[in-house]
């Protein structure tokens, strides 16, 4: 069916050359070729015996054409595999197109990546090379549907099923009532007319009968569509205004409106052409919009589905191409677009099975086409499947193919949905209290890259969302009088669902509130422990900052005008520990940002690095020739002292360092001794003694030019004189 109805939606004409040394014979065939009347043109053709890459190519294509897609690989075959000048890309992709529709994938796949280097920037290469293999996940059939060919099936071509009243209207080539049958010269069968069946037990179809005589005319007519409340019809026909300048009609769309249960004179639609087809409408359910198939200039590929804006007044605004996402270089037809904002349609140019597959894409509320589809199996085979539709329920559809078990050219089947069409992952939660109680009405935010979706829990407290495969989702639920629920999602998985509960805390009316960031980027730090001492209780809990760097802490045992006083003590592998202590008398209800008023900030630490360049120290000094520890280098000492003993895993060497003045063995001994001296004092107040130690590095390490005989400054002197708190390790 792809062939045929590409047919008159584009016409695909190799351009065989035509020379004046030309046989009488292949003469005769092109020009059977340039007529559509393939079966002649195959016995020309052949009995022309010429084998110029025009004339081979011309004869797949009538083979194709006629659905012998055996002797078209046949003939593409010798083709590709010759090195006869004359060959292009467009032959390559045609071989491996009909390799697939004859089921050798992993050949097809072979030549698609032949095409691809031929040209790099198709999109239909790129595809294939990008998911080779995926034809056998394709292959695989999940359930979802189950399929059968209607009884009504004729030996001719019976497709584009559309729901109408109590009924289905479809096009159909089968022999009618006409009292004169015009035959299409492309494949010797009827020109297609709009048939009607009404609907039987089981999706069956019965009591065929030609629909709207008048609208039933000389050549092709068919599919057809109607708006939600059926007073519109849209209808697909040959364009009678005119022929092209290669001398084919093309195809239209015209629309009729039911007045007192009668179908108005049909009325052009404005971007009809006879320089190009429009065809294959479908309505969407608020009427505000029309979705169609053009070879309209300025397209992507061959054929390309439309939208068009149809507006207050019943006209139509400008078309719009549904973009590189929907359409691709090959041809895209037969839009359904169904109520629920999913776009059901036909391409050849995506990764698929063969011939035409179905597809389906989301469309947002705003019209954005979201993540695409292709069904697999049963919908889609090595052949033509097309012309999708599905009812309101979401349960039960039809569909046309031209595959190999069926009785005529295409045959329309019906199918039942078991299982929802869901794209990506689907994400369901409930959200609870602290009890284990169901709450009702939590306000639950997905995030993920900026990109945040909204829900609301019903009565079951349940949420559900469809997210996407390989990524990370932060979900936040909101209550009022609860605090926030957080959770994560992590779609890093092969299952089809993925499950994140949400539990909220009641705000009892007094809490705190931290926010831990890093010192210097001032990002949030995730998974900081917070070790919450009460004082006036002496009771401790352990926390964890959440992947936002923050955490509340209800209070359910305060009231107001209670005093209150809590230390915090702050640790994080690779981040100074510290301990911060608030006080305060709660003298409101609410929340109290306690980061705001203390420093919750933390110091980020290496191995190498000195202590003293991240906490506050004054220089440490020494009387003349001394090394006993003065009452003000103990206070220095002691921010030490606090730091180690909050930070049990830090092990550190105690430097201590002179000017030049002096021997060197004099300034290395009283280094010596003051590093010792001082690391015996840190020793005395801290956990675990031997994570300091003391050495002296004498004027073996100066800072600046001031050496031996160098005249310095006593400012420069005292750079030289210092102290220093090596990390040498963060962990036992």
């Amino acid at each position: 069916m792809k062939q045929l109805y590409i047919g008159f939606l584009l016409v695909l004409v190799a351009g065989a050359a035509f020379g004046q040394f030309e046989s009488k014979t292949l003469a005769k065939a092109n020009k059977y070729y340039e007529n559509f009347s393939y079966e002649e043109a195959i016995d020309k053709y052949e009995q022309s015996q010429d084998n110029s890459v025009n004339t081979q190519r011309n004869l797949a294509i009538s083979y194709m054409r006629l659905g012998d897609s055996q002797k078209a690989e046949e003939i593409l075959a010798a083709l590709v595999n010759n090195e006869q000048s004359g060959l292009n890309a467009e032959d390559i992709y045609m071989y491996a197109a009909i390799l697939q529709q004859n089921k050798k994938y992993e050949a097809s796949e072979k030549w698609m990546k032949v095409f691809n280097t031929m040209e790099p920037g198709d999109s239909r290469g790129l595809a294939y090379v990008k998911q080779t293999g995926y034809y056998n996940q394709l292959l695989q059939d999940k359930g979802q549907f189950s399929i059968k060919n209607l009884a009504i099936n004729s030996e001719a071509g019976d497709f584009g099923p559309v729901y109408y009243q109590d009924k289905i209207l479809f096009a159909s080539s089968r022999e009618g009532i006409k009292p004169i049958r015009r035959k299409w010269n492309w494949n010797n069968k009827p020109f297609l007319d709009i048939y009607e069946a009404k609907r039987a037990e089981e999706n069956e179809l019965d009591a065929v009968s030609l629909f709207n005589k008048k609208l039933n005319k000389r050549f092709h007519e068919g599919p057809v569509c109607f708006n939600a409340d059926e007073t519109m019809m849209v209808a697909t026909t040959n364009n009678y205004g005119g022929k092209d300048d290669t001398g084919n009609l093309k195809l239209k769309l015209v629309i009729s409106y039911r007045e007192k249960n009668k179908w108005s004179k049909p009325k052009e639609f404005p971007y009809n052409s006879i320089e190009y087809s429009v065809g294959h409408a479908s309505l969407s359910k608020d009427g505000q919009w029309m979705y169609f198939a053009s070879d309209m200039p300025g397209g992507i590929g061959g054929v390309d589905i439309y939208k068009v804006k149809i507006l207050e007044d019943g006209s139509f605004g400008e078309p719009i191409n549904l973009g590189d996402k929907v359409n691709t270089e090959g041809n895209e037809m037969f839009p359904f677009i169904h109520q629920n904002n999913l776009l059901f349609f036909a391409s050849d140019g995506k990764v698929g099975l063969g011939g035409l597959d179905v597809f389906v894409a989301q469309i947002s509320d705003a019209g954005l086409v979201g993540e695409i589809q292709n069904f697999g199996v049963p919908i889609n085979s090595h052949k033509d499947d097309f012309s999708f539709v599905l009812d309101d329920t979401m349960t039960s559809g039809y569909f046309a193919s031209n595959r190999d078990d069926g009785k005529g050219d295409d045959d329309i089947y019906s199918f039942k949905l078991h299982k929802p069409i869901l794209f990506g992952i689907k994400l369901i939660g409930t959200a609870y209290d602290t009890e284990g109680n169901i709450l009702a009405g939590v306000v639950v935010n997905l995030t993920e890259s900026n990109e945040t979706r909204e829900v609301v829990t019903g009565k079951d407290g349940t949420y559900e969302f469809i997210i996407e495969k390989d990524k990370n989702y932060d979900l936040v639920g909101a209550k009022e009088k609860y605090f926030e629920g957080r959770n994560t999602a992590d779609s890093h998985t092969t299952e089809p669902i993925v499950r994140a509960d949400l539990i909220l805390e009641r705000d009892p009316g007094l809490s705190l509130y931290v926010l831990v960031t890093d010192k210097i980027t001032k990002e949030p730090l995730d998974s900081v422990k917070m070790v919450l001492l009460d004082n006036m209780t002496n009771k401790a809990d352990t926390l964890y900052t959440s992947a936002t760097g923050d955490y509340r802490k209800p209070l359910v045992d305060k009231k107001l005008n209670d005093r209150g006083s809590y230390n915090f003590e702050l640790s994080k592998p690779g981040y100074l520990s510290k301990v911060v202590t608030y006080n305060t008398e709660f003298d409101h209800e609410g929340q109290y940002d306690v980061y705001k008023a203390l420093d919750f900030t933390m110091d980020k630490i290496q191995v190498g690095e000195d202590l003293s360049s991240i906490i506050d120290i004054n220089p440490i000094y020494f009387d003349l020739n001394k090394s006993n520890i003065r009452p003000d280098a103990a206070i220095e000492l002691d921010k030490i002292v606090k730091v180690m003993n909050e930070n049990p895993e830090m092990e550190i060497e105690l430097g201590s360092h002179t000017d030049s003045r002096g021997s060197a063995a004099y300034n290395m001994a009283l280094s010596d001794r003051r590093a010792k001296s001082s690391a015996a004092y840190i020793k005395s107040k801290i956990s675990n003694p031997d994570r300091i130690y003391g050495k002296g590095y004498g004027e073996t390490q100066l800072l600046n030019k001031c050496a031996d005989g160098v005249k310095c400054s006593e400012k420069e002197h005292q750079l030289n004189r210092r102290t220093e708190f090596k990390i040498i390790k963060l962990k036992k």
